[in-house]
């Protein structure tokens, strides 16, 4: 009897039941195959930039030095939050086009409040965000009107409010913890600390993976795939911290978007609420009839993407050093685009924040490496553009083939 199976972990060859031996024939799955293709193609494009970057100031490049990482990062970092909060959406079957403006608004909302003091200042941006999403959500939900009518008005509304309550002028960052949620950078130390912790974290999740596998009689990975599993991240996380380092220590950004993703991650894959927005992507009509609130999910997601777009508002106000009207312009695709490049599906049903974050990185790398080599703006909407298309074209053929 031959059997073929679709997954990475080692099965059994023998039949308890049958006592006859199968032949296993491994295949790897679309998905991951997709997360390995990317990662592939991330290596490239910075492979690409290092050496296109090399100089007689630096011989080996400047795309991988410590210096312009952690300024790729603390530019990924806005992205990537909008990302996380662009994949609760986009899981559910819906879409939101309204986050560049948001951003604006939030940001100039913070700026505009300074004299509030630090906490307000901080909370005005999250509340205006969430009251947004929330507002447009409830229209998508309760009024069936389509997501994309709705945020492409608010790309619209909201870019105009912003331009109405600021007259048109940039608003300066004043108060310095505000400054510095853009830009400040942890403690040499306090990064070692945190790779200890990371590197426990990884252990742990190693171990108590194999356990439940175990437990549930599962097929259970050999010695030699724990140990990858474990050395190889913990290698990653050791040489990020050390390179962070070097420059001057890890870019606070990047704690606030990792604290986000864990957040992200544990919703999406760990809570009631991740498993429903699924399968209201997967099959709307089956999730209602299962017994699923759908209109009272659908809402709960965007106001969680409008607290998200808050934060990044934050994060890029303190970054720049200033509120503008025009700020956050077209963030929303680079959020969509990440999500698609990442293995998300705008069908709805299937993404993951890991692939978000990946993909964040992948357009970072773009905007970054495009920029140490002065190519012209026009050049690089050509080239993002092809990425993103590229990406959905690939999905497409990957769920044909499924």
């Amino acid at each position: 009897m031959t059997t073929t199976v679709d997954r990475d972990e080692e099965a059994s060859l023998v039949s308890p039941e049958l006592g006859e031996k199968r032949i296993v024939r491994w295949r790897i799955p679309t998905s991951a195959l997709r997360a390995y293709t990317m990662v592939f193609a991330l290596i490239a494009i910075w492979i690409f930039f290092q050496w296109r970057t090399r100089s007689d100031l630096y011989p080996y490049g400047l795309f991988l030095h410590p210096v312009n990482l952690a300024n790729l990062l603390k530019q990924m970092s806005v992205t990537g939050v909008l990302a996380v909060g662009m994949l609760f959406v986009i899981v559910a079957r819906q879409i939101d086009l309204s986050v560049g403006s948001l951003v604006g608004l939030a940001g100039g909302i913070a700026a505009m409040t300074q004299g509030w003091g630090l906490l307000p200042t901080l909370l005005s941006a999250i509340v205006v965000a969430v009251a947004v999403e929330a507002l447009q959500g409830a229209l998508i939900a309760y009024l069936n009107i389509p997501s994309f009518i709705v945020t492409l008005g608010g790309l619209l509304t909201w870019r105009g409010v912003i331009l109405y309550l600021s007259k048109g002028e940039t608003i300066p960052v004043r108060l310095p913890v505000f400054r510095l949620l853009g830009v400040a950078l942890i403690t040499p130390a306090s990064g070692i600390a945190l790779a200890v912790v990371a590197i426990v974290a990884v252990f742990w999740l190693a171990i108590s993976r194999q356990r439940a596998r175990r437990r549930y009689g599962l097929a259970v990975s050999g010695t030699a795939m724990t140990v990858a599993r474990i050395v190889i991240p913990s290698v990653l996380i050791a040489l990020f911290i050390y390179l962070m380092n070097v420059q001057g220590g890890v870019p606070l950004p990047v704690i606030i978007l990792l604290a986000v993703a864990i957040g992200g991650s544990f919703l999406t894959q760990n809570t009631t609420f991740g498993r429903y927005l699924y399968a209201i992507g997967s099959n709307p009509d089956a999730a209602r009839l299962s017994g699923i609130n759908s209109r009272r999910h659908i809402l709960m997601a965007f106001a969680l993407l409008g607290a998200l777009v808050g934060i990044a508002s934050l994060l890029h106000t303190g970054r720049v050093g200033s509120a503008s009207p025009d700020a956050g312009t077209l963030m929303e695709l680079d959020a969509i685009a990440a999500c698609v490049i990442g293995g998300t599906s705008l069908m709805g049903g299937r993404g993951k924040v890991s692939g978000a974050l990946l993909g964040a990185l992948v357009m970072a790398s773009l905007d970054n490496g495009m920029s140490l080599l002065s190519v012209e703006n026009a050049t690089q909407y050509i080239i993002k553009g092809a990425v993103l298309v590229a990406a959905v074209g690939f999905d497409m053929a990957g769920r044909r083939k499924s």
